[in-house]
């Protein structure tokens, strides 16, 4: 007889759907030529969320965050150089 297993299943974090959101603005084919992406917040996105987000971009090399007055982010980034 076979046994039935709990299949629970794991909902995305407020933070994952957030960070999966900004993926897509900087994987965009737009931003991906521009190598730039306007980032903003949602208004149902969690202030927390936003701020852990934004820092962890800022600590990647060759990337830059302006804020700007709207509250929205612009983020540019240059490819890595090869030595």
């Amino acid at each position: 007889m076979a046994t039935a297993k709990s299949t629970a299943v794991k909902l995305p974090s407020s933070y994952e759907l957030l960070a999966a959101r900004i993926q897509k603005v900087i994987n965009s084919t737009h931003a991906q030529k521009a190598k730039a992406a306007l980032l903003s917040k949602h208004p149902d996105d969690s202030d927390e969320d936003w701020l852990q987000l934004l820092g962890e971009i800022a600590e990647n090399d060759n990337v830059t965050l302006a804020h700007r007055d709207d509250g929205a982010v612009q983020l540019f980034w240059q490819p890595p150089c090869d030595d």
